[in-house]
């Protein structure tokens, strides 16, 4: 029988191929996001505004304090959930830290008897629990990603988040912005602009799904279309009520 050599270098076909995409989205799936949040809220805000059949500066307005509102709004509550959420795991990590040094063989059995559910043997998952202990920080970031699912070295930046949400929510915000200030005197132009950036955005999105970049993006374009219709609609009941 042939045992295959460890230290082998991978066929070059399995390398090309056995590739996975970002199942977490990384940095993608947060801005992109974002910027479709800003794009609809922003589009149905300033539809609703124009239905009512309202000037051309007061349109501008408030797109622009939609915008600032939003922008503020998604910085401050990314940060606190992102904040809330660093300082629930560092509590979490705290109470391990102190179960592995007031209970170390305790701890060891633990990760031993964890191994052993998974198939190794019990003598040598003992072996590899003990190895994996000597080190008390090692330790603890092993039965961190175990029991708790997280990496300690890996955890989310409060700063990062807020900003990464308040420029990739005020950059789709500010699209149906720009034809006014370029000095547009109707809403279509605006329209126009928002959906194509959402059809954009939502292939986008493709990259980190398994459907195809015209399905993605026109379901984002079709949602989005529909808000600042609906909201165009309201806009219109709205003006003629008031009026």
């Amino acid at each position: 029988m042939e045992i295959m050599d460890a230290a082998a270098p991978t066929h070059a076909a399995h390398r090309d191929n056995h590739t996975h995409r970002d199942v977490n989205g990384g940095w993608l799936r947060p801005a992109v996001f974002g910027a479709m949040d800003g794009l609809v809220s922003n589009l149905a805000l300033m539809t609703g505004v124009a239905g009512g059949a309202l000037s051309q500066q007061t349109i501008i307005i408030t797109g622009l304090a939609g915008l600032a509102a939003g922008a503020f709004s998604m910085a401050a509550g990314e940060y606190t959930s992102v904040a809330s959420q660093r300082e629930l795991v560092q509590a979490e990590l705290d109470v391990e830290r102190a179960e592995l040094r007031k209970h170390p063989k305790d701890e060891l059995a633990e990760l031993a008897a964890l191994y052993e559910s998974r198939g190794v043997e019990p003598e040598l998952a003992r072996e590899v629990a003990e190895q994996l202990s000597r080190d008390p920080e090692q330790a603890l970031e092993i039965h961190a990603r175990e029991e708790l699912g997280i990496d300690p070295s890996d955890l989310p930046s409060p700063t990062v988040a807020a900003l990464s949400s308040f420029g990739s929510f005020a950059l789709g915000a500010l699209l149906p912005v720009l034809p006014y200030l370029l000095g547009a005197s109707a809403i279509w132009p605006a329209v126009l602009l928002a959906l194509v950036g959402l059809f954009a955005c939502g292939a986008v999105v493709a990259r980190v799904t398994a459907r195809s970049w015209w399905f993605s993006g026109l379901r984002q374009l079709t949602l989005g279309g529909a808000a600042a219709g609906v909201t165009y609609v309201l806009g219109v009941a709205f003006g003629t009520v008031v009026s």
